[in-house]
């Protein structure tokens, strides 16, 4: 319903305040009268069509997404979305709108903008559907990992045990079927879905559409917990059997969060047709478009919020559409009525915090600008390769772009030389909550020495050179061996994985004081920061860090006086006198790193000369 009519005038939901509707007297005098007008109750976690439709909860019309995927005649598509994005709704919408289950289920659609035809209204309730989910396939090795996916084809086929009635199915055909169980053989396991297919066909008369909902939550696991390669050729045999070598599938759809390689699991599917967070295809299908969340806030009330709503929660860009809100922190913002962290803190970030802590320098450095509100241009590939994410340093930034926490701000083709093309991004963080999750995780990477940490801050800021020694080096104790979590670490690389990782913590105290750039200088061991203050009564803060080299200084207070001596040499100064800051009010510091000894030294530029 778009709105009201009152005594023949019609009052739009946008006009409604405070659930008060104005009555027009016929004397022209205005009277108000307060009725409550219930907006629908929001259910959290909701992720089954027919009940939202049922209870009537909250939920914004993307039926559209039916008739834009039909009218398509894709064989099998794979969706990439960000987590929590209505991809595990939408499966449950598509599931009920063509499953024979639901025939007759209109009540399901009536009013939504699938019924508005009359040949979607006739395909409603006509396929057999095959449906299943891979999102709680999260197991710690590829045993279990196997023996969970047996379990979610046992239940797949104890649901149509009704096909073993009858002469439908041969003896060899009923065997089979009564075999297939969580232990059953992977030769069995990776042919269920295909032979499925086979049984449900004959008895509709008509093929199968075939649902897989997070395909890729097994993979990540794998990844993460080491059997990616074993995961990768069960996987590659039963999507086979499942999506290319079948000729009782009419069409698919897989989703997940990212698009692995096709070289990975996918190498035999030639039909797929990958839609990815920069396909134009189905763009405003996910998520709440900014027209939808202006009808959204209307409806509770909430419009005077507009501004910081888009601020925390805005920022997604899906194909050409830009503007895209974040359903689940906008569903629990709605249930609340407070901001918060909701969509970041729905899973624990694990790989994304890995290769940010496993990341070389250059990958901190560049998030060290994204922090500071700035924009990167990288190149990559959209798709995932999970068993070169800690070779190839790009891979990341695929892995953050499907995910949600950057989002595309522009692309773009350079010419590099003849038939030379090369893909730029340009990445941004997404929203102020994504923003906000990262400095907490960061926080969280220095929780073990958090009192000293942040004395550490205080006497920084104080120039209290011993204090920050002091410190320091219990900093360095306690933190150090947890950024030492590379595949082969080294005595040349733990220190540099150390104060890269410092740097990072330092920015998530200082970064609403400081404008903080780096300079990125050649050379091992070499790292500058310079901060300059937002206030007047803040000095300006020039740090120079470097690794102590016994074959060049004989010992740390030598390298602290090498790494001051390049801080003039360099002129790392110069820009902050230009802007206005005094030599008086420029402080030089030294930070020397061996081992996990560490050695600050320095004092303000007027007083060096």
């Amino acid at each position: 319903m778009s709105g009201f009519e009152i005594n023949g005038i019609e009052i739009s939901r946008g006009c409604i305040s405070d659930y008060a509707l104005c009555r027009v007297s016929e004397n022209r005098g205005r009277m108000c009268e307060r009725m409550e007008v219930m907006a629908r109750t929001i259910g959290i976690g909701k992720q089954d069509f027919e009940k939202i439709r049922t209870n009537d909860n909250f939920y914004i019309d993307k039926t559209r997404f039916i008739r834009e995927w039909w009218e398509r005649d894709d064989d099998v598509t794979l969706i990439t979305r960000p987590r929590r994005f209505g991809k595990t709704l939408t499966m449950s919408m598509v599931e009920k709108f063509f499953s024979v289950k639901y025939a007759g289920r209109a009540n399901l659609f009536e009013n939504l903008d699938i019924w508005k035809e009359e040949k979607y209204r006739k395909l409603q309730g006509t396929y057999p559907v095959i449906s299943l989910s891979f999102a709680n396939v999260k197991e710690k090795n590829y045993e279990m990992t196997v023996q969970r996916v047996g379990q979610l084809l046992a239940n797949l086929y104890n649901e149509n045990r009704f096909l073993l009635e009858g002469d439908l199915l041969s003896e060899e055909e009923k065997e089979y079927y009564r075999s297939i169980s969580m232990d059953m053989p992977e030769v069995a396991a990776t042919m269920a879905v295909h032979r499925m297919s086979s049984f449900l066909s004959r008895y509709y008369g008509k093929k199968v559409i075939i649902l897989l909902d997070e395909y890729d939550t097994p993979m990540q696991e794998a990844y993460v917990n080491g059997y990616w390669e074993e995961l990768v050729a069960y996987t590659r045999s039963l999507f086979n059997a499942a999506f290319k070598t079948n000729p009782y599938l009419e069409r698919a759809i897989m989703t997940g969060i990212t698009r692995v390689s096709r070289e990975s699991v996918f190498s035999d599917l030639n039909n797929l047709k990958v839609v990815t967070t920069t396909s134009e295809e189905y763009a405003d299908c996910f998520g709440f478009t900014k027209e939808e969340m202006t009808e959204i806030l209307k409806e509770y009330n909430l419009t005077a919020e507009t501004e910081q709503v888009e601020q925390w929660y805005d920022g997604f860009t899906f194909g050409n559409v830009r503007d895209i809100y974040n359903p689940w922190s906008i569903v629990n913002y709605l249930d609340k009525r407070k901001f918060g962290l909701y969509w970041a803190n729905t899973s624990s970030n694990s790989l994304i915090a890995r290769q940010i802590q496993e990341g070389d320098r250059h990958l901190k450095i560049d998030f060290e600008k994204l922090l500071c509100g700035e924009s990167l241009e990288v190149q990559m590939d959209e798709q995932i390769v999970y068993d070169r994410l800690s070779e190839d340093e790009t891979a990341i930034w695929s892995l953050l772009l499907a995910s949600g926490y950057v989002k595309l701000e522009d692309y773009r083709v350079e010419n590099e030389g003849t038939d030379c093309w090369r893909p730029v991004y340009e990445l941004a963080l997404t929203n102020f909550e994504v923003k906000l999750m990262f400095r907490t995780m960061i926080h969280n990477w220095f929780g073990t020495a958090a009192a000293d940490y942040n004395d550490f801050i205080k006497a920084l800021l104080k120039n209290d050179i011993e204090a920050m020694n002091e410190y320091m080096n219990r900093v360095a104790l306690s933190v150090f061996s947890f950024f030492d979590t590379g595949k082969n670490p080294s005595q040349k690389t733990e220190p540099e994985r150390f104060y890269h990782g410092f740097v990072l913590g330092l920015i998530v105290d200082l970064a609403d004081s400081y404008e903080i750039t780096s300079n990125r200088e050649s050379g091992f061991g070499r790292y500058d920061v310079v901060l300059y203050p937002k206030k007047d009564n803040l000095d300006a803060i020039v740090l120079e860090f470097k690794v102590h080299n016994p074959k060049k200084e004989k010992s740390l207070e030598e390298t602290v006086k090498a790494a001051l001596a390049q801080i003039a040499e360099k002129q790392y100064c110069e820009e902050l006198i230009q802007r206005g800051v005094g030599s008086d009010r420029i402080r030089c510091l030294g930070f020397v790193f061996e081992g996990k000894r560490v050695l600050i030294g320095g004092n303000y530029m007027e007083v060096m000369k």
